[in-house]
């Protein structure tokens, strides 16, 4: 591991990326059945349920069949043969058959469809938790609203794997079993028949779902969408307003309501016409058996009760077929949901990652980088052979245009993204075999647009650690000062921020910001120039918490105002990728290269105002003149004091 110089030095380089697209694997036409597992890890630990749930089934659809049997009896034996002392026990037994009946449906609709629901809402945590372990680079490429979607509604349909439909559809093909057993007895010929006609329909039935599953694929994909836009235009709404966008916003959303509501219309397309179908088939079928009832009623070879009970038992027989319509669609849903969520839950946590078996204690602090390249993309390399060393307890800025890398540097530093080439080695270990839940712990993060959450002041500060006490929160927050402005509240400490912190101040929320991080007591401590969009005010407000947050850390500074880092102990000049420039505030300014560019453009824009008020004081221009006149001073005492880093004084 070589330390590298604090010495000014400049490379500069030629960038040509590949721009090469990469192809995207094609689902196989089997993903249905690769679904299979994952319907039996979900009903596995349920089994007890589901076994009793068919139990119930069961018993439900042999009592349902007493009332068509009992029609043959009741025509035959009672009506032709007046054999009156049958009538009280066919009575009776239709009352208790459709009692024990209704109590199992009952009992069957409360076991299963409460269990179905604990499954839902077991099933979105377990997608939250999951979704909340993924790297950041999913959620670079998935918009929020999407994932919203994801856990809340992919993972609805689920229920009738468990619930009443899958149960359902299995009770209505038990009853048509049954059923044929007993059409079989009573006449194989009008049987064969009326079930060859149900096999033709039921092979049209396969091909239909075919059809309209990948429009049920569709369907939550266009909701994730329309979702996802959605909260970015309602998390936007200032900005909406602010262009006056409002009915351009209304338009882009009018479209993909429009594209869900084609699909959900395609859909119930498909379904009318499988339920046309089926109305079709009983009346050919009822037509069929009553032609050939007609005729072996009048040969003497069927009596009136057979023929009404026949009748019965083929509708017990054909009623599958349209629960098949309704309770398929259902299940085609379920899968369909159960697809998507399984594609989330395949997915690898960061923390799982192989070669994260190292846990590390307290940090030091050091951080090395040696050789780090990085793509977001294949083919389009964003960082080319980064090396710099930055030792325990001291500054490190990085500075350049937009785009240059800084942020990407940062989220390595922070373990967002893993280099495809090199090494990030803190404290001598690699930063790639460190697990994730020992390091993050450790990292402290104050950014320029600060995140709070729809809480109350004293739950965003104690996000860092909710274990915290009260006396540790309280202290946190009278370093950062945010006892200044939370004590003149009715609530105090209590009072709800709103969401994103909308109901405080810029420089309220970045106090509340630091308290988190104080509270948090980190190791390395980024800053993405956490005062320079702040009034003057506010910002020597904050400025008095960040030198306590910073003082003993390793700290690493994305910074805009140049002037805010001229005390770092080592500033590195990034640009197309590379570092091009590295070394102090004095000797770069010396070199007369790129961070002079930049340093002179930006304190000519102050000194004719072209910046916020506050940003172009005198401090600035007497120190600029003196470097002009030659003035060179070490950094290795100055740095001591992290305040001046960010106010810019000599």
């Amino acid at each position: 591991m070589s330390s590298q110089p604090t010495t000014a030095t400049s490379v500069h380089a030629n960038i040509k990326p590949d721009t090469k697209k990469v192809a995207k694997p094609k689902k196989s036409p089997t993903e249905v059945w690769k679904a299979l597992p994952e319907i039996w890890a979900l009903l596995r630990p349920r089994k007890g349920i589901l076994f009793l749930g068919f139990l119930l089934m069961t018993i439900n659809r042999l009592c349902g069949l007493v009332l068509p049997a009992s029609t043959k009896f009741l025509v035959d034996n009672v009506f032709a043969a007046h054999q009156m002392r049958l009538l009280m026990p066919i009575v009776l037994s239709v009352i208790a058959a459709t009692l024990i009946q209704g109590l199992s449906s009952f009992t069957l609709t409360q076991l299963l469809s409460k269990s179905a629901q604990r499954m839902i809402s077991d099933m979105r945590k377990r997608v939250q938790a999951h979704i909340g372990r993924l790297s950041v680079s999913y959620y670079d490429s998935h918009k929020t609203g999407e994932l919203v979607s994801r856990i809340m509604s992919d993972v609805e349909g689920i229920r009738n794997l468990i619930g009443t439909g899958l149960v359902e559809f299995l009770g209505g093909l038990m009853t048509a079993v049954f059923a044929l057993v007993i059409l079989l007895k009573i006449s194989t010929l009008m049987t064969l028949v009326a079930f060859g006609i149900l096999i033709f329909f039921g092979f049209g039935i396969s091909k239909a779902f075919a059809t309209i599953r990948p429009i049920f694929r569709a369907r939550p994909k266009i909701n994730a969408e329309v979702t996802g836009r959605l909260t970015e235009s309602l998390g936007g709404v200032r900005v909406v307003k602010g262009y006056h966008a409002e009915e351009r916003e209304e338009k882009v959303f009018g479209a993909g309501v429009q594209r869900l509501l084609e699909n959900v219309l395609k859909t119930l397309t498909a379904t009318s016409l499988m339920s046309l179908s089926g109305t079709s088939l009983i009346g050919i079928v009822s037509a069929i058996v009553m032609y050939i009832s007609a005729h072996r009623i009048l040969a003497g070879t069927m009596t009136a009760g057979m023929f009404f009970m026949y009748s019965a038992f083929l509708a017990m027989l054909v009623t599958p077929v349209f629960q098949i319509v309704a309770i398929g669609t259902q299940l085609t849903e379920a899968i369909t949901g159960l697809e998507r969520t399984r594609e989330i839950l395949n997915l690898r946590p960061e923390d799982e990652d192989e070669g994260r078996n190292n846990t590390i204690g307290r940090l030091v602090g050091e951080v090395v980088f040696e050789n780090v390249d990085f793509s977001y993309e294949a083919g389009k390399q964003i960082l080319f052979d980064i090396n710099f060393e930055a030792l325990p307890g001291t500054v490190t800025a990085l500075v350049g245009p937009s785009g240059a890398g800084k942020s990407t540097i940062i989220g390595l530093i922070a373990a967002f993204y893993k280099p495809e080439r090199g090494r990030i080695l803190v404290d001598g270990i690699d930063l790639a075999t460190i697990k994730l839940s020992s390091y993050r712990t450790q990292l402290g993060v104050v950014l320029q647009d600060t995140f709070l959450f729809d809480g109350t002041i004293r739950e965003n500060v104690a996000f860092a650690r909710p274990e915290a006490s009260e006396d540790e929160i309280m202290a946190a927050c009278r370093i950062a000062r945010v006892d200044e402005f939370a004590e003149s509240f009715e609530k105090k400490y209590d009072t709800v921020v709103g969401e994103r912190g909308v109901k405080l101040s810029g420089g309220q929320k970045q106090r509340v910001s630091i308290a988190r991080a104080i509270l948090a007591d980190p190791r390395i401590l980024i800053l993405d120039e956490a005062t320079s969009s702040l009034d003057s005010e506010s910002e020597a407000l904050i400025q008095e918490g960040l030198r306590y947050l910073m003082r003993g850390r390793t700290t690493f500074v994305i910074a805009h105002r140049l002037s805010t880092i001229r005390r770092a102990e080592q500033i590195l000049v990034v640009e197309a990728g590379r570092i091009i420039e590295r070394g102090t505030h004095q000797s770069l300014y010396a070199l007369g290269g790129r961070y002079y560019d930049l340093y002179t453009r930006q304190h000519g824009l102050e000194t004719n105002l072209f910046l916020a008020p506050g940003e172009g004081d005198g401090s600035r221009v007497e120190d600029t003149s003196s470097e002009n006149n030659g003035r060179s001073a070490g950094t290795a005492g100055d740095a001591a004091d992290p305040i001046r880093l960010l106010r810019g004084s000599t």
